[in-house]
């Protein structure tokens, strides 16, 4: 008793130090720079408080930055303070809305480190669920499965360690495979088969591939999109299918609205069709009866609330360990790692600490189209590289020489590159390829606001990003050599009259335009980048846990990222998102018919 008056003791001084602030009372506005660009908010005090916070404006993901755009103005107020804690996942845009609001306050003739937080978290307490399956992790295959599961007629719980569900699909590059689907077939690519797809997949990854889970993939993934599409209703844009150096044939749809836009739509639908989804509640232990099957999992909340959840099923979906340097081997662990905060291998340990089999553990895909934007820390140019592409973008190593066929699959752009003098490129750009470049930046979170800041520091901070009226000036402030990179553009020049490139045999339809013989010119970096892992656990053919004699853990089921595999070594455009799709569909299905 003594303990808990000292501690509202404690409480009302700290609520005294954030109210007494004689603020000058009035509404101000501030901005601050989040992931898509500013974030603004407005902020509204009386003589002695915090009044209002509202965000007015914002371009941040829906269902990450979006998050925290929800949820931080109204603890922010009851706080009556800015410095508060961020929402998990969302750094950005928490330190974005935290930064305005501060500039408020500073406007109403306060100092907000003045402003001691007054945050009251009701804590502890016990409870028990019980559930037909409990779904671990809300990234594409956990979504997928519990959207499946629930129109089995399954109860369905889906537990989630981040306040938002999305994962990496939210992220992702917004292709997905479609091989055998009715839209393939309707967006004319008609010859695809399991075969092909079976084939084009193991050529990718080396050969590595685990067969039974790539056919499993194959076999189900044109269902699985039909399923998205006229059951889920998941929107694809028409068109005649973009084309992709790792496949035979065109077989990847674009997403209407990005990866993003998908998975609104699927956290819509699982908000109204009976999933009960609890949030900022991590799994911490798989629970087992004395014959070895998995019947459920506890966890715990961000309030300390502990939870018991017996399932007749658990589905483990809480996707790769890209976030986890432990858990890495090089050279993946030394890229720089652009994925989300969540993934850090949960799933794999608690399996495997019930004997669980792995494969494939060191190997993760790797890109070679990143810029570092903090250190360690990337954003993708992919499809900004195509916009460049489109025109007369180039890439080059150091030594100012192409070294590359830029239409080439990304493996076979990233083997070349890791052996150049610094282990990395530079795109080449003339003013219209920038303008491609440019355009295309925002598809993959590079805001036009960040490059415009990037380039106007032009090469004095990361990432490279640099502009000047010659080959020499840009070739200079890049640190490439200048003379060899204006033999390079001469040599290129030709190629594109010749409608022949004799070094790297990129396709004639992507070399239409010479580069300009004035400038402006503009390099941007390209480093390896990192998010997904390819190894993971094994499993039969209902995605149902092996161990490591072979036997089934009864009980548990893994789908998405976690199944290790599937892809071999690297993983080819649009194929992990589909992956967690199919899944997470193909798992809900083994369940409801093993249950039932």
């Amino acid at each position: 008793m003594k303990k808990t008056l000292i501690a509202l003791a404690v409480a009302s001084l700290c609520a005294a130090s954030a109210s007494a602030a004689p603020f000058k009372a009035g509404t101000y506005t501030a901005k601050a720079p989040g992931i898509h660009g500013d974030v603004t908010v407005e902020v509204t005090f009386t003589a002695d408080k915090i009044a209002d916070i509202k965000v007015v404006k914002h371009e941040e993901t829906v269902g990450v930055g979006s998050k925290a755009v929800e949820v931080l103005p109204a603890r922010m107020v009851e706080a009556q303070s800015p410095n508060i804690d961020g929402v998990t996942g969302a750094t950005i845009t928490t330190t974005a809305i935290r930064t305005a609001v501060a500039d408020c306050v500073k406007q109403a003739g306060v100092d907000p480190a003045a402003l001691v937080p007054l945050v009251v978290k009701a804590k502890g307490g016990e409870k028990t669920l019980t559930t037909d399956m409990v779904v671990v992790g809300g990234g594409g295959s956990g979504m997928s499965a519990t959207i499946r599961g629930r129109m089995n007629g399954l109860d369905v719980i889906l537990v989630e360690k981040m306040p938002y569900i999305g994962g990496a699909a939210t992220i992702s590059g917004g292709q997905v495979v479609a091989q055998g689907s009715k839209l393939q077939k309707a967006f004319g690519s008609t010859e695809d088969s399991p075969k092909a797809m079976i084939k084009d997949f193991m050529a990718n990854g080396n050969n590595l591939n685990d067969p039974a889970k790539i056919s499993l993939y194959a076999n189900n993934i044109g269902a699985t999109i039909d399923w998205l599409h006229e059951k889920v209703g998941v929107k694809f844009i028409p068109n005649n299918l973009p084309f992709l150096a790792e496949y035979s044939h065109r077989r990847a749809l674009e997403f209407q609205g990005g990866a993003k836009t998908m998975a609104q739509h699927l956290r819509e639908v699982i908000a109204g069709n009976g999933a009960q989804v609890y949030y900022s509640t991590r799994v911490n232990k798989l629970l087992t009866d004395d014959n070895g099957r998995v019947i459920g999992v506890e966890a715990t909340d961000d309030n300390g609330v502990k939870y018991t959840i017996k399932a007749k099923a658990t589905l483990l979906t809480t996707g790769g360990f890209g976030n986890n340097k432990d858990m890495l081997t090089e050279p993946v662990k030394s890229a720089l790692y652009y994925g989300p905060v969540s993934s850090t291998g949960d799933g794999h340990q608690m399996a495997m600490a019930l004997g669980a089999k792995t494969q494939l553990m060191q190997y993760g895909k790797r890109y070679p189209n990143g810029i570092e934007v903090a250190p360690g820390i990337a954003k993708s140019t992919i499809y900004a590289n195509v916009g460049a592409f489109d025109q007369a973008g180039i890439l080059v190593d150091v030594n100012g020489k192409r070294f590359v066929n830029e239409k080439a699959s990304n493996r076979h752009i990233l083997e070349p590159m890791i052996e150049t003098p610094n282990h990395q490129a530079y795109v080449f750009m003339d003013q219209k390829s920038w303008e491609g470049f440019y355009k295309r930046l925002p598809e993959t979170g590079v805001s036009h606001e960040d490059a415009d800041k990037y380039l106007a520091a032009n090469g004095t901070i990361k990432p490279l990003f640099a502009k000047a009226d010659t080959i020499e000036g840009v070739a200079k402030i890049a640190g490439v050599n200048a003379d060899n990179l204006k033999t390079t553009v001469k040599r290129y020049n030709e190629f594109v009259t010749a409608k022949k490139d004799a070094d790297f045999d990129r396709p004639d339809q992507y070399m239409k335009a010479t580069i300009a013989t004035e400038g402006p010119y503009y390099i941007v970096e390209q480093k390896p980048r990192f998010a997904t892992t390819m190894g993971g656990l094994c499993t039969d053919d209902n995605l149902n846990v092996v161990k490591n004699e072979g036997t089934v853990i009864p009980g548990l089921y893994a789908a998405g990222e976690l199944v290790g595999g599937v892809m071999g070594d690297d993983s080819p455009a649009g194929a992990n998102v589909g992956w967690a799709l199919t899944s997470g569909r193909v798992a809900a299905d083994a369940i409801t018919k093993a249950i039932k």
